[in-house]
């Protein structure tokens, strides 16, 4: 198959019109305009238009959609949670836990393995586990049940990372917790860990970041804010040019002009994220978070004292939200596509439109409407 008449995202040089040949669903070939095709049939030539087409979406931080939850546990909900996502551009994803149980989360994970095995073939990839919690602060908790939080603990994360087959990515924790350098140190090597959730000090965050920590869950939220005598989190991850953030861009959780300042201050090294939960796709109404309460009403999705928990918008709508906000394309779409692949250590697979990755990508007009998803080279 050859995408023909594409204007094609190539990065830092933006849109390149051009050709790309896909075969055995790996992008084969990129082809200038007036280059002669490889030995195809003109049968499977799809004139794109002049249409943009971008690398498939990764999103390293959703917890659900459709009303299900990955916290579930569910394999025919993680399935229904896969669809979605695909169908609305996101090719690939991190499940995000939340703060319960660990017999709660052994099951979820050991979900995620086997829908690694099983995934159906209009399904999202599931790219890694995003853990989040139970190693949080009580007074940065959140939507978090405070009743499950727990003080850093090797055995227990490397206990779940077997039942998960190795699949957890990202491990979230609060710096100023208990243990919680050991804890870094120990695992550190195994999967990235982000500083979430938390009260730490400017001080407290850089020794995370000695120890190894490399990563920051949604910037800005369930953190103290930026402060010209106390940086804390945010001043301490702007001055480490190897620390990844996080960013939601609802709308509701951040102000847009706090989102291009983040752009300004964490050039190449930021992931979009939709923090998504069960509410997503679905109708206003009452739904469940970690045994928790939540009411989705107005676009918000509010634990009952008016605490905001996740989002109730995909990733995709929240890349587009980013480019309305003024942000230029090139720095948009990699946020929601080159990093989070690195973030998951899937770079070499996926994030980019290059020969010999996966041929996940999308079609979108000039306007950002989604005409079509392609995964494996198959369009849904």
């Amino acid at each position: 198959m050859i995408i023909t008449n594409a204007n094609l995202f190539q990065g830092r040089k933006g849109f390149v019109t051009g050709s790309m040949c896909v075969q055995g669903g790996r992008i084969r070939k990129i082809l200038p305009p007036g280059s002669v095709m490889p030995d195809t049939d003109p049968e499977e030539w799809i004139d794109a238009g002049g249409a943009y087409v971008i690398p498939g979406l990764i999103d390293v931080h959703t917890h659900g959609n459709m009303g299900y939850d990955f916290s579930d546990g569910e394999a025919d909900g993680l399935a229904k949670m896969g669809r979605y996502l695909a169908a609305h551009g996101i090719t690939s994803f991190a499940p995000a836990s939340m703060t319960l149980p660990y017999d709660r989360l052994e099951r979820a994970f050991s979900a995620a393995a086997d829908y690694c095995r099983t995934r159906p073939r209009d399904g999202a990839h599931l790219a890694g586990i995003h853990m989040e919690g139970p190693f949080l602060s009580e007074a940065k908790k959140g939507a978090q049940n405070g009743a499950y939080l727990r003080e850093p603990d090797n055995e227990a994360f490397f206990r779940l990372q077997k039942a998960a087959g190795g699949l957890i990515r990202i491990v979230d924790i609060a710096p100023e917790l208990t243990g919680a350098t050991e804890f870094i140190r120990a695992v550190s090597g195994h999967c990235r860990v982000s500083v979430a959730h938390t009260q730490a000090t400017y001080e407290e965050t850089v020794r995370a970041f000695d120890a190894g920590a490399a990563h920051v869950t949604h910037l800005f939220n369930a953190m103290p804010p930026l402060h010209h005598r106390r940086p804390g989190v945010i001043g301490a991850a702007f001055e480490r040019k190897d620390v990844t953030i996080e960013l939601i861009c609802d709308g509701k959780h951040i102000h847009p002009a706090v989102v291009k300042m983040a752009f300004s201050l964490f050039p190449g090294r930021i992931c979009l994220i939709s923090d998504s939960l069960r509410c997503l796709g679905m109708p206003e109404g009452t739904y469940e978070l970690g045994g928790q309460e939540v009411i989705l009403k107005d676009g918000q999705a509010l634990l009952p004292d008016g605490t905001l928990a996740g989002a109730a918008s995909n990733l995709f709508d929240d890349m587009v939200n980013v480019i309305r906000w003024g942000i230029p394309p090139e720095d948009a779409i990699p946020a929601a596509t080159q990093t989070p692949a690195r973030v998951l250590g899937r770079q070499e697979q996926t994030g980019s439109l290059e020969e010999g990755k996966m041929a996940d990508f999308l079609i979108c007009d000039r306007d950002w409407r989604l005409q079509a998803v392609y995964l494996g080279g198959i369009r849904l």
